[in-house]
């Protein structure tokens, strides 16, 4: 007679069943923990089974494996299992199908959010005419000859410039001048001793003084004519 299912045999049975495969008594109370089932408990359940035939087991050394009863179930015979192996391999194929369909419809999708909407088009169609009617300005106005930078902002440039050449000098000077005190009477070569120190010329990195005074007395002579 089969336990009652609510019962602690009925639930071990239960779950004996549904594994089919061969399980220990550890395995089962660690599996049926969620019942609150002890262990010594479900190992008195399991013997129950197997001493009324209900599972099956198998002794090896001093430990039972257990084993739900093979006969209640429908074991299919080599013919259906040919069967079942083309109808999971048409299942397969189905699967792939939906993954690939599925896929394509999730990219569509991703493509549709990524484009503009209308009203979107519109706003962006609009900041760019602004954008151009803004240069198109600007390309007039150094067409005619209108200058675009404030008096008063250009003189404030020219002067920082003009500072900022007269620094260069000042210190290309001071530096030269202490440069000849240190190497007058040295033995080493000034290039060797240079790269010895790390030191870097304004030639050595491509900028010269020369060029930036002319372009300072440029500006002046501009100002003055």
């Amino acid at each position: 007679m089969a336990p009652k299912s609510d019962s602690v045999e009925g639930i071990v049975l239960t779950f004996v069943n549904e594994q089919n495969r061969p399980l220990n008594v550890q395995n089962a109370a660690d599996a049926l923990q969620k019942f609150n089932l002890k262990k010594t408990a479900v190992q008195k359940a399991l013997d129950a089974l197997a001493d009324n035939g209900q599972i099956s087991f198998k002794e090896y050394g001093k430990q039972k494996i257990y084993l739900a009863r093979q006969d209640q179930f429908n074991i299919p015979n080599a013919q259906e299992l040919d069967e079942m192996k083309k109808q999971n391999a048409e299942l397969q194929d189905e699967l792939a199908a939906q993954k690939k369909a599925t896929s394509e419809v999730e990219a569509e999708i991703r493509s549709l959010q990524s484009n503009l909407t209308l009203e979107e088009i519109n706003a962006k169609q609009a900041k760019l005419k602004g954008e151009v009617k803004e240069m198109e300005e600007k390309l007039k106005k150094l067409q005619s000859g209108v200058v675009l930078v404030k008096p008063e902002d250009k003189k404030a440039i020219e002067g920082s410039f003009g500072e900022k050449v007269n620094q260069w000098r000042k210190r290309k000077r001071m530096f030269k001048e202490i440069w000849d005190a240190i190497t007058e009477n040295s033995p080493k070569d000034q290039k060797e001793f240079k790269e010895e120190l790390g030191l870097e010329y304004d030639e050595d990195v491509g900028v010269i003084l020369q060029s930036y005074t002319e372009l300072l007395n440029s500006n002046k002579k501009r100002r003055v004519s």
